[in-house]
């Protein structure tokens, strides 16, 4: 994955980045189709699904990240429509071959919605703010056979995750895992997530999942 440039503030590409652009990779994407990344940060991802010929919406509600997902796209001489807004919003109406989303999963401590930068990784007491809308509200958005891709820890509940999606009538399976040390982030709670039971005591790493799921045609 070609490594964008990033500006203060920004989400920087990441483990979980990496790994769900190797789970893009994977897919099948004929040229044009339509793409949405969905949290776009840096936009790397959203410019991985360009290079393969993909008509690429990028969503952010930071508007630095806007910024830095335009740069890049004008670095790597590639089209992308980049919009400013909350999850979804910007595309109401419009429907997608593929969605790609790395968005906030970190349990807080604090269950109030986060500010600034942590707002990138902080997602409330049980770390699914915004998954649950993203499971309410993505299938919504995919053409038949069309599919979301999604990054989660798995302190956050993957199977969760696979339960909406399966709710709401999509083929969801976990395609992709990896352990990882933990993250400035991680480490700082550390004490606080062992104290809920979502890390055991000889927990020394975060497992980060992919969750693939695909609207039946």
């Amino acid at each position: 994955m070609t490594q964008p440039l990033v500006l203060p503030g920004v989400y920087a590409p990441q483990e979980d980045t990496e790994l769900l652009a190797g789970a893009l990779s994977d897919e099948p994407l004929p040229p044009g189709a339509a793409v949405l990344d969905v949290g776009t940060g840096t936009g790397a991802l959203a410019l991985e699904a360009a290079r393969r010929g993909g008509r690429v919406t990028a969503v952010d509600v930071s508007w630095r990240a806007v910024c830095a997902a335009r740069l890049n796209a004008t670095r790597a001489g590639l089209p992308l429509r980049v919009r400013r807004g909350n999850l979804f919003d910007p595309v109401r109406g419009e429907s997608f071959d593929l969605i790609l989303t790395n968005p906030p999963y970190v349990p807080a401590p604090d269950g109030t919605r986060p500010r600034g930068p942590a707002r990138s990784w902080d997602a409330g007491h049980d770390g699914r703010l915004v998954l649950d809308r993203i499971c309410r509200e993505g299938p919504e958005l995919l053409r038949p056979g069309g599919v979301l891709l999604v990054v989660q820890s798995a302190l956050s509940d993957p199977d969760r995750t696979l339960g909406l999606l399966r709710t709401a009538g999509l083929k969801a399976a976990v395609i992709r895992r990896r352990r990882i040390d933990f993250g400035p982030v991680l480490r700082g709670r550390e004490h606080w997530l062992r104290h809920r039971g979502l890390l055991s005591a000889t927990d020394d790493k975060e497992e980060l999942v992919v969750v693939r799921a695909e609207l039946p045609v």
